[in-house]
């Protein structure tokens, strides 16, 4: 198997083994599996027992056996108001609480009065149609450029948003920016006269538009009235871009409200990239997300599988990553402190099992979100994930028989402060090809998975 990169760039990062212990973790829930272990497991101690034990098909959804249900929750405090309608997620208890999302009734949304929104949509067309200065608030300190335009524009589609951005008509104190730059409180943003795309209406009745709620329904780990978590499959691109027509950040058109408000994406995932991903269904929820993730309060835990067995099995992973731009494609590559473009990245990896010498089962948890980052790191340390068509360049490599060569990366899990209190905590179940490879090498995905104990920084 070759991938399309070349030699494995050397570079100014460095790997640090591990303890064998790395302690308890500093936060509540483990980032990894919740399968309870030891006398736990035998005495059922965290089953839910009488009328919360789950029955009938709910009962024998995890019959087979090295896959784990997806499941999500959010614990909140008491007094707190109760989250909208979802789907159902499987029952968790934590110190006594359990909010179980239930039905989900998206497709019963009220029609919205389309005089009223075609003048709301016709004034605010006016407001965009001249030049704005913007003002920077504190809540949207270190907000980067195109998601702090996202926020103030949300009627906005995403290739204008970068088109604005790229072409200079967007400044920030008189100046050009990059659309991943960061925003500080107080600075002036410029924005040019804005194309608003007239809203569509809230509740559609078109065939696609019940097609695309129907599938996003099935791909749902949670849902409440602010935040969305979906279980992204492969091969999905997440935005859109040069000759990609379908993708998720498109498809939330169709779950607009009422107020012809439209849901927002809150973090990305790479096309190949299966598993949670995080939506904000209103302003405040995105704001509030958005801080989460610059303060790096949220935790989140990947599954891979890499060619070897990295040693020591425990370890952190420091570089500086800079893109590098190539004629048809661009790539992450491990850079020098000072480099122009260089972001310092950092992940923490364990090796969960692995099957003899040739291939390892590794979870991952990134501390630093840098594009590419965990691909770019396993590629660094000499163990590039299976089926990468970007970093896996290991010459006269082949698969073995029955593993498919589709990048084998999952987003596991995502524990994040829910914007109105409490935790959102969602787990996504490995996708067919990653659990046709568990199957195929024996790899038990209930096993227990020791990134829980890895450091947050």
């Amino acid at each position: 198997m070759k991938g399309g990169q070349g030699p494995r760039q050397p570079g100014g990062g460095r790997r640090t083994p591990g303890p064998r212990d790395w302690g308890p973790s500093r936060r509540n829930g483990p980032p990894g599996n919740d399968a309870p272990r030891g006398k736990d497991a035998s005495r059922g101690k965290d089953a839910p027992r009488g009328k919360d034990a789950p029955r009938g098909k709910e009962a024998s959804r995890g019959k087979s056996a090295g896959r784990v249900a997806p499941q999500a929750t959010a614990v909140r405090a008491p007094g707190k108001r109760k989250p909208a309608a979802g789907r159902p997620a499987k029952p968790i208890t934590e110190r006594g609480a359990r909010e179980v999302v239930g039905p989900s009734t998206r497709g019963e949304r009220p029609r919205e009065d389309a005089a009223r929104v075609a003048a709301d949509h016709d004034a605010a067309s006016a407001e965009r149609a001249r030049v704005q200065t913007l003002a920077v608030t504190g809540d949207e300190d270190g907000m980067r450029v195109d998601r702090f335009l996202e926020a103030r524009f949300p009627d906005l589609s995403f290739s204008h948003i970068q088109r604005v951005i790229r072409k200079g008509e967007l400044r920030v104190n008189g100046k050009r920016v990059d659309s991943k730059d960061r925003l500080e409180a107080g600075q002036a943003v410029r924005v040019p006269p804005l194309r608003l795309d007239a809203p569509k209406r809230a509740g559609g009745d078109s065939e696609a538009d019940r097609k695309t709620r129907a599938f996003l329904a099935d791909i749902t780990l949670y849902e409440d009235d602010d935040v969305l978590v979906l279980d992204k499959p492969p091969g999905l691109a997440v935005q859109g871009g040069s000759g990609t027509t379908r993708h998720l950040d498109g498809m939330l058109e169709a779950l607009r409200n009422a107020r012809g408000e439209r849901p927002r994406l809150v973090h990305r995932l790479d096309k190949e990239t299966s598993g949670c991903l995080l939506v904000a269904k209103t302003r405040f929820a995105a704001s509030a997300l958005a801080k989460s993730f610059r303060s790096r309060a949220a935790r989140k835990v990947y599954w891979a599988l890499v060619a070897g067995v990295p040693k020591p099995k425990q370890g952190r992973i420091s570089t500086f990553l800079a893109k590098e731009e190539r004629e048809d494609d661009s790539f992450m590559r491990v850079a020098a402190h000072g480099d122009e473009g260089a972001s310092h990245a950092v992940t923490y990896y364990a090796v969960v099992e692995n099957s003899g010498q040739r291939l390892s089962w590794v979870s991952l948890k990134p501390v630093t979100g840098r594009t590419h980052q965990l691909r770019a790191h396993m590629d660094h340390i000499g163990h590039p994930i299976i089926g990468d068509p970007k970093y896996f360049a290991k010459e006269n490599w082949e698969l073995p028989g029955g593993i498919q060569n589709r990048l084998h990366l999952l987003a596991r899990r995502i524990v994040i402060p829910h914007p109105r209190g409490g935790v959102i905590d969602a787990t996504a179940a490995l996708p067919p090809h990653m659990r046709q490879s568990w199957n195929l090498l024996g790899l038990d995905a209930t096993r227990f998975d020791p990134i829980e104990n890895a450091p947050e920084e």
